[in-house]
């Protein structure tokens, strides 16, 4: 902790009230700031400072710290003091605080916030250009087909002889949940595939989805393959806290990857939008991160698409809460968490789900929240896997057994669940009748079959009934026709030829010892 002088040059400073968004143009701060809007600084506590002199601010406002200008926002109010989070490291305000005669060295990298997105779209993803909400009145102009700059006007509204301009960047709080005319029932699946989890556990789009499983068990690989091969329209891909080499093998596979969009082939990085926010950035970002990608996915599904979000992991922001609450000497509920992480995750998860937007032409739109979850060693009764086992209605639960075996992805089907199956039994019996029966039979074989395992391991399989040894072989008979379907769709290789009549004759030799 260090105390400011008052000889100390440093001070935080308010933006104006239209930037409360932590995008928000640099250039407002790069003017002289008044004297009478300087704020002191009054101590720093690794990237929590303590400012004086500030009545008047709001919670969860955007300031700037320091000569440097860090971003931080306001998240404690005291009298006039504001404790402010700062989303950048402040090790450069500690090493010269008490030096104010050194020269203060430029920031090296300029313009740039952690948490920025990194976005990119193309033909397959049409942006349109929104008008924001709350925004009234009578169209007056608007610009001609052309090149245009995203700060340039485009177009112009007149409400009470009050006229108003809008570019195409649309400034919003990140806390904030985007307004919707209504909420309205899912009825698609979100397909994955992943037949596992399209079969027997689907979600919806608009669905909420979690994905707890040990290190190493495959929830990064669930993720990327939900926005490699999932019918959504766009992809918001947030890495929050987890490791860059994950961030930067997204951005080397998605773009060699492709997709068919009205008969042309895309790449698929053409629909993605990446937030990235590693672990050796600063914790406090990892809140901003998910924020950042929630609003973002908002934000297309007012265009009328279907966006998926990926969340990897909520359980490094949820850390991030700890480390921010201990900070603020705030009471310590279980595990050190914070008494309010039950309901931080439910206002995040809250806001997935399938509406009808605002403004015409009418349009519907959903956001799909797929968020995974690292519990320490694998325990499920971690604080933030219970909290969010009881709030989302998806749970793909990752088994380290499995994932040991090289069994991937190493869903278990016993824990697993969802309850949107009712929901989906009537997009089912119209496109494909025959398939409720179908899971409510398969899920009840792998049932009988995990009980008949256990008597196997104490008794042996030679002791069982003739039924209950069919029932067995039914379900190595179930795995088997899973890859074999998967080989003969790649049939084309020679080495996959080989597996493909490999694993033909394994299944002949299967059938002759049931006849036998």
């Amino acid at each position: 902790m260090s105390e400011m002088s008052a000889l100390t040059p440093w001070f935080a400073h308010r933006l104006p009230s239209h930037c409360t968004d932590a995008r928000a143009p640099r250039s407002v701060a790069t003017h002289p700031i008044p004297a009478r809007e300087r704020k002191k600084l009054h101590t720093i506590r690794g990237t929590m400072v303590t400012a004086s002199s500030m009545a008047g601010a709001a919670m969860y406002e955007l300031v700037r710290v320091g000569h440097s200008e860090l971003v931080g926002e306001i998240i404690r109010l005291e009298g006039d003091m504001a404790t402010i989070q700062v989303y950048e490291e402040t090790c450069i305000l500690q090493i010269y605080t008490c030096t104010p005669c050194l020269h203060f060295p430029e920031r090296s990298v300029a313009g740039v916030s952690v948490g920025d997105p990194v976005l990119r779209t193309g033909k397959p993803l049409s942006h349109k250009i929104m008008l924001p909400p709350r925004s009234r009145g009578t169209v007056t102009y608007v610009a001609p087909p052309g090149n245009y700059d995203v700060s340039d006007v485009v177009l112009e509204l007149e409400f009470e002889g009050v006229k108003e301009k809008f570019s195409m960047v649309q400034v919003w709080p990140v806390r904030q949940v985007r307004p919707v005319t209504e909420k309205l029932p899912a009825n698609h699946p979100l397909l994955t595939g992943q037949r596992v989890l399209d079969a027997l556990f689907p979600c919806v789009q608009g669905g909420t989805t979690a994905i707890p499983g040990a290190f190493g068990c495959g929830k990064t690989v669930i993720s990327q393959s939900l926005s490699k091969y999932s019918n959504s329209d766009v992809i918001i891909y947030v890495g929050c806290g987890e490791r860059g080499n994950e961030m930067s093998e997204v951005l080397r596979d998605f773009p060699e990857l492709t997709m068919e969009v009205d008969g042309k082939v895309e790449s698929i990085m053409k629909r993605t939008a990446l937030v990235a926010n590693t672990s050796n950035m600063p914790v406090a970002a990892r809140e901003a991160s998910i924020y950042t990608g929630i609003t973002l996915s908002e934000y297309f599904r007012d265009m009328g698409y279907n966006v998926s979000m990926m969340a990897d992991s909520t359980s490094r922001w949820a850390e991030a809460l700890r480390e921010i609450s201990g900070r603020l000497a705030e009471m310590p509920a279980d595990s050190g968490y914070p008494a309010y992480l039950g309901a931080r995750l439910a206002s995040f998860y809250e806001r997935a789900g399938r509406v009808k937007c605002l403004g015409n032409p009418e349009r519907e739109g959903s956001v799909s929240i797929v968020g995974a979850v690292s519990p320490p060693g694998g325990d499920f009764s971690d604080p933030v896997t219970s909290a969010t086992l009881g709030i989302v209605q998806v749970f793909w639960g990752l088994d380290k057994k499995l994932a040991q075996r090289k069994h991937f992805p190493s869903v278990n089907w016993l824990i697993s669940y969802s309850k949107y199956t009712r929901a989906l039994d009537e997009y089912y019996d119209k496109h494909f009748p025959e398939f409720v029966p179908l899971r409510t039979k398969a899920k009840e074989i792998l049932q009988e079959e995990e009980d008949l395992a256990e008597i196997v391991q104490l008794v042996g399989k030679a002791s069982l009934a003739e039924t209950d040894k069919i029932t067995l072989e039914t379900v190595g008979i179930l795995s088997n026709m899973i890859a074999f379907y998967d080989m003969a769709r790649h049939a084309g290789e020679a080495k996959i030829k080989a597996d493909y009549a490999q694993l033909l004759e394994d299944m002949q030799n299967a059938f002759r010892s049931l006849e036998d």
